[in-house]
């Protein structure tokens, strides 16, 4: 008796297990992001763009301190003593004495070579440049990450095909041995073939593994929280996606020179250094200023009250100050030739970030062009080599081909689907880097 309850209370025991699974809710599949939402979140959380709008909001600051210099600047002062009079010898008590003044003044610069205005333009040019920081800082996170998710596609596609090649070469080892225990092959050939299929478990882990890394990358880059997942959305890519017709260079190197935030920047920062050598020439030209106030005072001990004081010794004082510079120890000359040298350079940085963007375009196109080419030659390849190798495979358990011209056959076909799928990306990538030098959205159908 008490061993039938032993096996019911097991029984119940198990079926309670296997109610389990199905009482516990189930785990949630982490969000797949589109590219589109990981350049998004990106420019809404990555933190060097979020610094670069604080800089944006500090010039503004100085925009106003500078446009507040054209206004008096008003200041209220006062103050107070206490003086002491000891009576000589012992003739009688000591004196003493509050004094307290008040005075409200006033300064307004009249004149001072422009340099007030200049100084205004000047701040909000340098707004424009950090503005355009912002700009830029969000197109480098665009690229960063377009780069680290098309590397993740291409990650997940190499993974797959180290998958098959897995099933492949398992399904060959099991069809070998039974040759082999059929005498069919030998012992040396069997153990080639185990041999490969060891070999492409490992590669399929050396894939798993990158495309492990290549998550954490673009997660790092997003600089998502470490107890986020990520899990990347896969579009269905055709050769539309990777045989577009390209633009012309000249097209797209016309366009970029229009709202690339490095050219833009470096043409506002000629306009700042020629504002500062009219501001450096603008120390040789003479100062004027104006200054007014008003003051009273009191003191104890006189025959008059407080109130009388203070009216009897109200005073006004009005004044104008003019400052000629003679002989300034070379320093406006050293201000101007400074500011004509800066200038000169900020030309040479306009004139190289031009350079510099003609040659990321060139680069771009190139890689494209060529990225297409070999998607074709590398298409071409593949179903030449697909056939190759299935012939090859059907000779070897004929008996007709041994197994190193199978191995050969197979790795080269391996071999082409890897090159394939790398000009498929890079294609991709590169098309995609051609539309973002147009001005317009990188986005990826599918």
């Amino acid at each position: 008796m008490a061993k039938i309850t032993s096996i019911i209370h097991i029984c119940s025991l198990s079926g309670l297990m296997l109610l389990i699974p199905a009482i516990l809710p189930a785990q949630e599949k982490p969000k797949e992001w589109t590219l589109d939402e990981c350049i998004r979140y990106a420019h809404e959380q990555n933190i060097q763009i979020k610094k670069n709008k604080i800089s944006l909001n500090e010039s503004r600051i100085d925009t106003k301190l500078a446009k507040a210099q054209l206004f008096p600047s008003l200041s209220f002062s006062t103050s107070h003593g206490y003086t002491n009079y000891p009576a000589p010898g012992n003739t009688g008590a000591s004196r003493n004495s509050y004094t307290g003044s008040y005075g409200l003044n006033a300064s307004y610069t009249l004149y001072n070579g422009g340099k007030r205005k200049n100084t205004i333009k000047q701040q909000e040019l340098q707004e424009q440049i950090q503005q355009l920081e912002i700009d830029a800082s969000a197109d480098d996170i665009e690229i960063a990450i377009t780069t680290a998710y098309l590397q993740i596609l291409y990650a997940m596609e190499s993974v797959k095909i180290n998958e098959q090649t897995v099933e492949v070469s398992k399904a060959q080892c099991e069809r070998s041995k039974e040759l082999l225990n059929a005498g069919s092959i030998s012992k040396s050939d069997y153990a080639q073939l185990e041999s490969q299929y060891s070999q492409d478990k490992y590669q399929l882990v050396v894939s798993q593994s990158s495309l492990e890394e290549l998550i954490l990358d673009l997660k790092q880059l997003l600089e998502l929280e470490i107890t986020d997942e990520l899990s990347v959305y896969v579009p269905n890519l055709d050769d539309s996606d990777i045989l577009t017709p390209l633009p012309s260079k000249e097209s797209v190197y016309n366009i970029a020179l229009g709202f690339i935030p490095s050219i833009q920047s470096s043409k506002l920062s000629i306009n700042m250094a020629e504002l500062e050598k009219v501001n450096a020439k603008s120390g040789y030209f003479p100062q004027i200023s104006l200054n007014a106030g008003i003051g009273t005072g009191h003191i104890t001990g006189s025959d008059y009250g407080f109130g009388t004081q203070m009216k009897n010794k109200f005073n006004e004082n009005i004044g104008v100050t003019l400052s000629v510079p003679i002989y300034s120890n070379r320093e406006n000359k050293s201000a101007v030739e400074k500011a004509k040298l800066q200038l000169e350079t900020s030309k040479l940085d306009y004139l190289n970030s031009q350079k510099e963007l003609l040659k990321t375009i060139e680069s771009i196109y190139q890689d494209a062009r060529s990225s297409q080419n070999q998607y074709n030659a590398a298409s071409e390849q593949l179903k030449a080599s697909q056939l190759s190798y299935e012939l090859a495979e059907e000779q070897f358990y004929l008996g007709m081909k041994n197994t190193v011209e199978l191995l050969t056959e197979k790795n080269n076909y391996l071999s082409a689907q890897q090159e394939q799928l790398q000009a498929k990306y890079m294609a991709i990538l590169n098309l995609q880097l051609l539309n973002f030098y147009q001005d317009k959205p990188i986005k990826i159908n599918g």
